[in-house]
């Protein structure tokens, strides 16, 4: 079974997330829109472009929980199920919630070190 097929996300917790949002756009010209984040478009090695997105944000970390990190690294699947069954198996720390919506399928999981781990299978064609 194929695990992680790439990062979906990058996700960090920020004491005042518009000042460290400000900070990024203005410091590292990303592109921050008003939800907080922005999408880094991927490209093949030619340069053009190609299907999938890398999201970043900051926030106030409150999605982190239970983990007291200051990031959450998302990662895109491709069977999120599949995936969270097979952790389970190999007696992960696997959280019982998950969540379906149009932005596709979402379940977490904890690292050995506390970190928590967020799993995304992209809805079909994305």
């Amino acid at each position: 079974m194929t695990r992680v097929t790439g990062i979906g996300g990058i996700f960090l917790k920020a004491k005042d997330p518009a000042m460290l949002r400000a900070w990024y756009k203005k410091h590292l010209g990303i592109d921050v829109q008003v939800w907080g984040g922005a999408k880094f478009r991927w490209v093949d090695d030619s340069g053009h472009p190609t299907a999938g997105t890398t999201a970043w944000m900051v926030g106030d970390g409150e999605s982190f929980a239970p983990s007291t990190a200051s990031f959450m690294v998302n990662y895109r699947v491709s069977d999120l199920h599949g995936l969270l069954a097979a952790l389970r198996d190999e007696e992960c720390g696997v959280l019982e919630k998950t969540e379906e919506s149009e932005y596709g399928k979402f379940g977490w999981v904890m690292d050995p070190e506390g970190n928590k781990v967020e799993l995304w299978q992209p809805p079909e064609g994305k």
